[in-house]
């Protein structure tokens, strides 16, 4: 048991640094912000409750386009931050007139833009399992293309960890070497986005 020891040590700081590191918030975001969604689910309201609370400066449009970080910068007052919650809804998608194609479009459009200003991409899903499992039919994977959409062209990602427990995102972020904050509760997420944005 005794030469187990400093094994057992150096596991366990190996485990301390790495949770540390991977939730350090070395990633960080300035104001002003932009709120948008791609799939138009209810997940950006929720993101937009937590800003408030936080009284991050920020603007919320569901159906952001390009012509709209443009005119923010003709303004001089240009967005700082891009954050977009995937997670579709036919309902929402419905409701606003746009398909999942006008959405991808829309969202491939918005990000080209963003990295063209020099505008920090944060993607983020945050309604967990039930939203990636939610379909009007069998074999209905929009919730996966708006995350394919945003995600790997991301600069970091905020995501709760229940809906990676797949690894869905954890894939991406090894693979395109993207940092992953994952959360578990929403006050969990207030305290992500507080320090992201130190509040």
């Amino acid at each position: 048991m005794k030469s187990l020891a400093p094994f057992l040590i150096a596991v366990t700081l190996v485990a301390f640094f790495l949770t540390s590191h991977g939730q350090s918030f070395a990633q960080t975001a300035s104001e002003p912000v932009l709120l948008t969604s791609c799939g138009q689910s209810p997940g950006p309201v929720r993101m937009k409750v937590f800003l408030q609370k936080l009284a991050v400066n920020f603007e919320y449009n569901a159906l952001a386009k390009p012509e709209d970080l443009q005119a923010k910068k003709k303004e001089g007052k240009p967005y700082k931050t891009l954050i977009i919650v995937t997670g579709a809804s036919l309902k929402g998608m419905g409701a606003a007139g746009v398909s999942m194609d006008d959405e991808l479009a829309r969202t491939k459009a918005l990000i080209a833009e963003a990295k063209k200003e020099g505008i920090k991409v944060i993607g983020s899903h945050i309604e967990g399992m039930s939203r990636r499992s939610q379909g009007a039919a069998a074999g209905d994977n929009s919730d996966e293309q708006s995350i394919d959409a945003v995600c790997p062209a991301s600069d970091f990602m905020i995501v709760k960890k229940e809906g990676d427990s797949d690894q869905r995102f954890t894939t991406i972020s090894k693979s395109k070497n993207i940092p992953l904050l994952l959360f578990e509760l929403n006050n969990d997420m207030l305290e992500v986005l507080k320090k992201v944005f130190n509040k």
